[in-house]
């Protein structure tokens, strides 16, 4: 082993991997230390917030919003029945609204409330807020509680709609079984000896005609 080759490994041995290592593990002990976020399909821009800055009371019912916020996009933005929201669907009111909804509003609540809370500390859960009734924390509930009654709402709208239609089908074919169309006109019981009648006539007439040019 020349010199240059033995300080290379030197270099790589007590320089190269002693940092790498150290390296990794300030990144490893910073993942496992590092606060854990909100994690809502239907609503991302909540993944910056940290759990721990939400009241569980505030938590849960966003995460019924977000249940029930990704089952009305695809109802209401899936509208050719393909399984995936693209440019060939169409685009409704109500599923703008429901995409305003969790991509606006509920993040500029919840936005609302954190800086209310980071500005007053607890004050923002058990003081009244100027001129009503509610504390911070009860004023974002009642956001998120009237949001979450709307998907309730279109929800129940949607299974009715769709109920109505299977109702209506069901309908359609009772009516359609019950009451068939025969387009062919089947024959009767006597024409169908006369027929056979009459090709046994014809055979017998064959066979008289082949014996007489025998």
């Amino acid at each position: 082993m020349t010199q240059v080759t033995a300080m290379f490994v030197m270099f790589i041995l007590y320089g190269v991997l002693p940092a790498a290592g150290l390296y990794l593990g300030y990144r490893g002990i910073k993942k496992v230390t590092a606060p854990k976020m909100l994690e809502y399909e239907a609503m991302p821009q909540l993944g910056y917030i940290p759990e721990k800055s939400l009241p569980a009371e505030v938590k849960a019912a966003l995460a019924q919003i977000n249940q029930k916020g990704e089952k009305l996009r695809v109802i209401y933005g899936d509208t050719n029945n393909d399984g995936k929201i693209d440019n060939k669907d169409t685009v409704n009111e109500t599923y703008i609204m429901i995409q305003n909804l969790m991509d606006t509003h509920i993040p500029q609540a919840v936005a609302d409330y954190r800086r209310l809370h980071d500005l007053e500390g607890a004050r923002a859960d058990t003081t009244k807020i100027k001129h009503s009734d509610v504390t911070g924390k009860e004023a974002l509930l009642e956001v998120l509680g009237t949001i979450n009654a709307q998907f309730d709402d279109l929800l129940s709208a949607s299974y009715h709609q769709d109920g109505q239609k299977l109702l209506v089908t069901n309908r359609y074919l009772q009516t359609r079984f019950d009451n068939p169309e025969t387009d062919v006109d089947v024959p009767s019981l006597n024409h169908s000896r006369e027929t056979s009648k009459g090709s046994e006539d014809a055979r017998d007439k064959n066979s008289a005609t082949e014996n007489i040019k025998l």
